[in-house]
């Protein structure tokens, strides 16, 4: 099979994927850094074509186009499994709504228990020479909605980093309808929180208590940052990593050579993680590392 020719048969504008939303449709877009920044730009112009539009994302990190264009959440209703701090500030202001989850189980709630979506929009990076695209650094949940949606549109950007599985960390050209060559904008970092006097001292206590091949889990925020640095300052040895979220602190420490899942029960050697956030320094070594694996948040 040809796949850079079934590429090319799938490949069209923005403007155009879109047209396949209609009113009263549920529309889920990829987790984080994977929702589709320019197919939700293009779908802001359908508004007054358009009415009670449901969207469900999380943790966005990307401008919310569709939200800015309809205040009334007549035409499109936000709704988020995760807030971030941007999704926070619209949910003050009345404009978001919140979807209680225990992160763990998002993707048997999309397969099982919510609504369905008829539509599933996501970036992803450019597509393999087998036909595969990656979710890069953001593969929570993304397969679940796959496999539920009517229309699946992926919107390819350059700076997306292919990460390697894993499970369910990538989607082949076979499942999906439309294709859109974005304009490549730089992925969406934050910096790292710089840790208080308190932050650092708790982050102490916790060194105190970790011992040579253990297991990491850290999140966001000052205290895993301070971890990460004095784990890299500390004779500690054999870390492993199996995590949720993978931060800058985890890259501290690999370059201080403290991380090599040695002593893993599973997945033995690899970092394994669901989604990262984090500097640009993070995406590009995560890039096409075979150190890291990207899973189902159902398995971190």
């Amino acid at each position: 099979m040809n796949w850079t020719s079934e590429y090319n048969k799938k490949l069209v504008s923005a403007d155009e994927a879109v047209k396949v939303v209609k009113s009263g449709d549920w529309i889920e877009y990829g987790f984080g850094t994977t929702a589709a920044n320019e197919l939700d730009k293009a779908l802001a112009k359908r508004k007054d074509e358009l009415w009670d539009v449901k969207i469900r994302a999380d943790l966005g990190v990307w401008p919310h186009y569709t939200l800015d264009a309809d205040p009334t959440g007549e035409h499109f209703c936000w709704n988020s499994w995760h807030f971030s701090g941007l999704d926070r500030k619209y949910y003050k202001e009345g404009l978001m709504y919140y979807i209680p989850m225990k992160f763990h189980e998002l993707p048997k709630m999309l397969r099982n228990d919510a609504e369905p979506n008829n539509v599933f929009m996501a970036t992803v990076s450019p597509m393999d020479k087998h036909g595969y695209f990656s979710f890069g650094i953001a593969a929570p949940s993304n397969m679940a909605a796959i496999e539920k949606a009517d229309y699946v549109i992926l919107e390819v950007n350059e700076n997306m980093p292919r990460v390697l599985g894993g499970n369910q960390e990538c989607v082949h050209i076979s499942m999906v309808d439309y294709v859109v060559e974005s304009s490549n904008p730089p992925l969406p970092t934050i910096k790292a929180t710089e840790p208080s006097d308190a932050e650092k001292k708790i982050a102490e206590h916790i060194i105190n208590r970790m011992y040579d091949g253990c297991c990491v889990q850290l999140g966001i925020g000052g205290i895993p940052n301070a971890i990460g640095s004095l784990v890299a300052e500390s004779d500690l040895r054999d870390l492993g990593v199996h995590t949720e979220m993978y931060v800058d602190a985890y890259l501290k420490m690999t370059k201080a050579g403290k991380i090599t899942g040695k002593y893993k029960s599973i997945d033995k050697y690899k970092q394994v993680f669901s989604f990262a956030l984090g500097s640009q320094e993070l995406y590009d070594f995560i890039d096409d590392n075979p150190g890291v694996a990207s899973y189902s948040v159902d398995y971190t």
